[in-house]
């Protein structure tokens, strides 16, 4: 056979890579073309020594020689704890080019939320939402990457990467549709589990086209490399043993061939037995033996070294291995000799802070490993503080001090230190492995309590489950009183609530008010019950709202817990579809001067966002949308101002979205809905918020009249029973009958509206706005059953009169005039009209008067109801007025 030979000059980790060589050269044609072009994506998987750090550093080459702008970064193992490690590292070039008011005016609303992720400012004092920094940094890429067109992201050992910069990368890629990028991502098989495996499987999801995966050498390949390095006389059993011996892997190939120069051994068949002794040398426990062949000193430097695993200078190694800098520099000397450090290729990788790496990261694994466990466990603890020492902050610090001995009280405060800091920076994760590692001191019995009450703070956007467990801990312990001990109530019954725990969650603040005496404490607990039991939505307690009304009447709006109540008792009465003017009047009493109180506001802690959605759907369901709408934008604003991208955003948009719906502005409620779902697809499917966002999305696009999409909508998103335990509005039950109606399952329909009847009933919810299905009821039994359809009118009439607002009474005549014919329909729907007239919600005042223009005859009715339907984008009744005023029959 003939053997495969590289092009001239190619470094030998590139031989047959021809093909992965031809896919980024086209890659940078298409970026170079046009700057409106859109992203692009690649993604190299190979295990460990195939080369793949060589194909990223012939890019940067390939891609310099084309004016690109590159960037570059790569996983470390040992590095994988530290938060935003990579993504920082990734974006060095670039920031450390920018004047602090250049960096603010390119990052502009993002750069108090991603700033402190990227170390250019200094973390606030409030957890962050990990999505929102997610968010900010791939908003902080994508307009650094139109500054820098064309721009190449080089990112190795992605399977090393830390979890948080693996969220952007996955979050990044997706949207490359409107930004001229290449981004080109190396990784090993298999490495990473969990979220990072998820991520990293997004990753190679967006990337369009497969995976490419680089095998090894063929043996033709190994055999041209062997005599390119050793001379044209290695003869073929020699080289076909060296082939047998790496199994074709480049690096390894490269290191034997490089030990058979250093030992002299002569490339022919008689020697070739020798071979595997060499190659044994050169990597795992031949590699340490090697090592230790160095000498004591440069062992230890070597153990420094992989203790910092990045920013490896001369004079921090010396300081950790304790020893003098001539000293270091001579170690430093034989292992780069040796092939174990290097200095960092300018040309193939990014400007470092350090001034040596290791070869490989393979010897780094390796080095590190082979260091004894309890002197590497005294290194980490040192290199704590040479890295307080040297200014980088206790949250750098905090991955050495995860591995120093449990016997140290201060580390304790330490590590609650980097855990705050993290937590501000938005790395949960990273702030529980500091808070975890805490409790193996363990904490002194009067901050036990604490660091487990903190802990639970940590976990309680993450994972609930596991919340629960550490407030529960730390509540039946000495240590947490006060005002934190009532907090880590609050927040342990969230966590439950989050858990849907429901029950469990009004038990856990009911058991923990009665502790205390009468006072601002147990008014604070017992609101929260009254909330919990509200969004619950059930009858907890036959007597709940004679208790919160005989609280309610005892509070004037002096504090929050008042106010709370007050809010709480407005949205019982909402609900019950008691008087609309006393829920208004009772929430009006729970703002000062028309606004939220502080410490009320929607990114406050102390009381979450369902007491002020209570609020807002209170004046939303009462007609006051000005009040409702105003609230529902400020919750928009505050959090994406925040940088909260999560559930809240999503629940923000989704109500934004309703307040459109109720004013009859359906083309944007399509569009806050729309958003809303996308967000809540991210956080998860089945919770109350994707419910929220579904049920109003199908609701708007059965008044558009876009039925067809109404349906996909609810088969693409689960809108079918079972249905949450929690309340959501409107109801969906309604909304879901409805809809049946609307593609022809009639019977399905009755079905459905019938069970929400009767669970609206079970539940003590009797506005016929916020639960709607006596009209679409009535409407669904006019042929089948028009005795009880009547009745069923009658009764949402004298319901909506109860209530008392003009679109509760204009849509209960509404269905009335649909079950009549001639005057009395006429009149009716003529008072129909009269009411909603009055009422802000356009599209209901639309419906009624095409539906009087078609009762009357009257073509300036339904002229009217036209010119109504369209300003709403009310398709579907368009549609139906359009189609009486083209026949013409019987107006006038």
């Amino acid at each position: 056979m003939t053997e495969e030979q590289p092009p001239g000059g190619v470094p030998a980790p590139l031989w047959e890579r021809e093909e992965e060589i031809a896919a980024v050269t086209e890659a940078l044609d298409l970026l170079c073309a046009d700057r409106s072009t859109a992203g692009n994506l690649l993604v190299i998987r190979g295990e460990a020594g195939l080369g793949k750090t060589a194909l990223l550093a012939e890019t940067r080459r390939i891609a310099e020689r084309r004016g690109c702008t590159v960037w570059s970064t790569r996983g470390v193992e040992t590095l994988r704890s530290v938060p935003f490690h990579v993504v920082r590292q990734l974006l060095q070039p670039a920031l450390v080019s920018l004047l602090p008011e250049e960096a603010r005016e390119y990052l502009g609303d993002w750069y108090e939320i991603a700033g402190p992720a990227l170390g250019i400012t200094d973390p606030g004092d409030r957890q962050a939402d990990p999505q929102g920094v997610c968010d900010g940094l791939v908003a902080a890429v994508r307009r650094l990457a139109k500054r820098d067109w064309p721009l190449v992201l080089l990112i190795d050992d992605a399977h090393w990467a830390d979890q948080e910069t693996l969220a952007w990368l996955a979050a990044f890629v997706e949207r490359l549709d409107d930004v001229s990028v290449l981004v080109l991502v190396a990784r090993r098989p298999g490495e990473v589990s969990g979220d990072g495996a998820r991520h990293l499987d997004a990753v190679a999801a967006a990337a369009g086209r497969p995976v490419r995966t680089i095998s090894a050498l063929t043996p033709d390949a190994t055999a041209g490399l062997t005599r390119a390095t050793l001379g044209e006389h290695a003869d073929a059993p020699f080289c076909r043993e060296v082939w047998a011996v790496t199994g074709g892997n480049p690096y390894e190939t490269v290191e034997l061939l490089a030990k058979v120069q250093d030992s002299e051994l002569e490339p022919v068949e008689a020697r070739a037995g020798e071979l595997r002794a060499l190659n044994r040398s050169a990597r795992g426990g031949g590699l340490v033996t090697r090592l230790e062949g160095l000498g004591v000193d440069a062992t230890r430097f070597a153990w420094a070294a992989a203790i910092l695993g990045t920013g490896i200078s001369v004079d921090l190694v010396a300081q950790l291995a304790s020893m003098a800098v001539d000293d270091a520099e001579r170690c430093a000397e034989l292992l780069r000799t040796a092939r174990i450090l290097t200095a960092p290729d300018p040309a193939g990788s990014r400007p470092r802070s350090g001034d040596l790496e290791f070869v490989h990261p393979l010897i780094a694994t390796a080095v590190y490993n082979s260091i004894p466990p309890a002197m590497c466990t005294a290194m980490h603890g040192i290199a704590a503080q040479i890295v307080l020492d040297d200014g980088r902050g206790i949250a750098e610090a905090s991955r050495h001090l995860l591995k120093v001995h449990p016997d140290d009280e201060e580390l304790v405060e330490q590590l609650r230190d980097a855990a705050k800091e993290h937590l501000a920076v938005g790395a949960p994760d990273a702030a529980r492995r500091c808070l975890e590692r805490a409790l193996r001191e363990p904490p002194l019995p009067d901050v036990h309590a604490r660091v487990l009450y903190e802990l639970g703070c940590a976990t309680l956007l993450t994972n609930p489950a596991v919340t629960i467990g550490h407030l529960r801990s730390a509540l039946g312990m000495p240590g947490l009183s006060g005002p934190e001990r009532v907090d880590a109530v609050f927040r342990l019954s969230q966590a439950l609530l989050h858990n849907d725990q429901l029950e469990e969650a009004v038990r856990t603040v009911e058991a923990e008010a009665a502790r205390h005496e009468e006072g601002p404490a147990r008014l604070r607990l017992q609101a929260v019950q009254f909330m919990w039991e509200g969004i619950a939505g059930e009858a907890v307690s036959a007597r709940r709202s004679e208790r919160l009304a005989g609280l309610a009447a005892t509070c004037t709006g002096r504090d929050n817990s008042e106010r709370a109540l007050l809010m709480l008792r407005g949205f019982d009465l909402l609900i019950q579809g008691e008087s609309a003017e006393e829920v208004v009047e009772l929430c009006d009493r729970a703002l000062v001067n028309g606004r939220l109180a502080p410490g009320l506001g929607w990114t406050d802690t102390e009381w979450g966002i369902e007491l002020l959605l209570m609020l807002a759907n209170s004046y939303v369901y009462t007609d006051r949308l000005d009040r409702a709408e105003s609230l529902y934008n400020e919750a928009l604003r505050a959090y994406e101002s925040s940088g909260w991208s999560g559930g809240h955003l999503a629940l923000a948009h989704a109500y934004v979205g309703l307040g459109h719906r109720r004013r009859g502005r359906l083309r944007d409620a399509e569009t806050s809905l729309r958003e809303s779902l996308r967000i809540a697809e991210r956080v998860g499917r089945r919770l109350p918020l994707y419910w929220t966002a579904t049920c109003n999305l199908v609701d708007t696009l059965l008044a558009r009249g876009h039925v067809q999409q109404a349906w996909e909508t609810a088969e693409q998103y689960g809108f079918a029973p079972p249905y949450p335990s929690t309340i959501v509005m409107p109801d969906p039950r309604s909304v879901r009958g409805r809809l049946l109606l609307a593609v022809g399952r009639t019977e399905e329909a009755v079905n459905e509206l019938e069970a929400a009847e009767k669970a609206a009933a079970a539940r003590g919810h009797f506005n016929p706005v916020v639960v709607p299905w006596a009209l679409d009821l009535a409407r669904a039994l006019a042929n089948e059953d028009p005795a009880r359809a009547a009745h069923l009118a009658s009764d949402a009439r004298r319901q909506a009169e109860r209530f008392g607002t003009d679109t509760a009474i204009g849509e209960a005549l509404r269905c009335a005039a649909a079950l009549e014919t001639g005057q009395r329909q006429v009149r009716l729907a003529s008072q129909a009209v009269a009411y909603l007239e009055a009422s802000p919600c356009q599209y209901e005042h639309a419906a009624a008067r095409v539906e009087y223009g078609i009762a009357a005859r009257s073509v300036a009715e339904l002229n009217r109801g036209l010119a109504l339907a369209r300003s709403c984008g009310a398709d579907g009744l368009v549609a139906q007025a359009r189609e009486v005023l083209d026949t013409g029959r019987g107006l006038r």
